[in-house]
């Protein structure tokens, strides 16, 4: 079992016994801010095999994205108040300060990003976060934390010659760790709902255990301090699954209600992802796309929206 204080803050540090081996792991962090023209994302983590142990940031806009490699040396993590240092860069839920200068890709990243007025997921000791029971288990290959649902964004990022600003703007933080990201799986967030305060998270995803694998469901719709939560441990079903490069149709249902998730096409930025604890993977992430959510109980409609700037990841075996 995991340490129990490590389990019920996830957003801490979870890899401090891998530091002085040669075993797969990977951790990282998700910072992504967005305002109502554009986006940025912010991914700090580490990756550790027998040949490598790296940090790195990796960075994602509407229009590019870029990995800038540290040496793990280069990492400070902090407990209390939690919080990564990477190189020049500091990350933590109350904002992110950015100083990165990488010749070779032609990148001059500089900002402060102050955050506010989180809410997440309700939780308990059952649930500690959005894996629910599963969390308690030290040999799942990927493991996934809501660190904030939806946050107050201010402030700004200049990439290049280019200045993304943030004034009253929405944010979101999660984080993965483990040895390697699931062969096949989807994700997609928003908090930009057109006509609700709400925000959204589906990722359904291949999950090997040791005897066996199933097919996980972790889904949460927040409006405003109500709360739906779609998961396997709460013996939520996929009753519509039609996922291709382009896009998605899912509905899930969980007793008397049902969910259903859509997204327009939209090209994904590449980006690297964890296998064996290599960051050697081929994802393609989109920060703009458009999701509408609709939510039935006893088939009558009590929610229907469209979040913009969602993020959004299509990963086929």
């Amino acid at each position: 079992m995991k340490p129990l204080f490590l389990i019920q803050n996830p957003e801490l540090f979870q890899g401090e016994k891998y530091l002085n081996t040669n075993k797969e792991y990977f951790e990282g962090w998700y910072f992504k801010n967005t305002n109502h023209q554009e986006g940025i994302s912010f991914i700090p983590g580490i990756h550790i095999n027998d040949k490598t142990k790296k940090a790195f940031i990796q960075i994602i806009t509407n229009q590019s994205s870029y990995y800038i490699n540290y040496d793990i040396e280069d990492c400070e993590f902090k407990a209390t108040p939690f919080s990564v240092r990477i190189g020049n860069n500091t990350f933590s839920k109350q904002g992110i300060h950015i100083a990165i200068q990488e010749e070779t890709q032609n990148l001059k990243i500089s900002g402060d990003i102050q955050y506010s007025n989180s809410k997440n997921i309700h939780t308990n000791f059952i649930q500690p976060n959005i894996m629910g029971p599963f969390s308690y288990f030290s040999f799942m290959e990927c493991n996934h934390a809501i660190l904030s649902m939806q946050n107050k964004v201010e402030g700004f990022m200049q990439v290049n010659n280019h200045k993304i600003d943030f004034e009253n703007d929405v944010g979101y933080i999660e984080k993965d760790w483990g040895c390697s990201f699931p062969k096949s799986y989807i994700w997609c967030q928003g908090n930009q709902f057109k006509k609700t305060n709400a925000s959204f998270m589906i990722s359904i995803a291949d999950v090997p255990l040791k005897l066996f694998d199933f097919r996980g469901i972790i889904c949460v719709l927040k409006i405003k301090d109500k709360e739906f939560k779609f998961t396997t441990y709460h013996c939520a079903e996929i009753v519509k699954y039609e996922v291709d490069k382009n896009g998605l149709d899912i509905t899930l249902k969980k007793g008397i209600e049902e969910l259903n998730v859509k997204t327009e096409n939209h090209e994904g930025i590449r980006l690297a992802a964890p296998v064996k604890g290599r960051m050697e993977k081929d994802i393609f992430e989109s920060i703009s796309a458009n999701i509408t959510v609709t939510l039935k109980r006893r088939n009558e409609i009590i929610f229907s929206d469209t979040s913009t700037n969602c993020g959004l990841e299509i990963v086929l075996e």
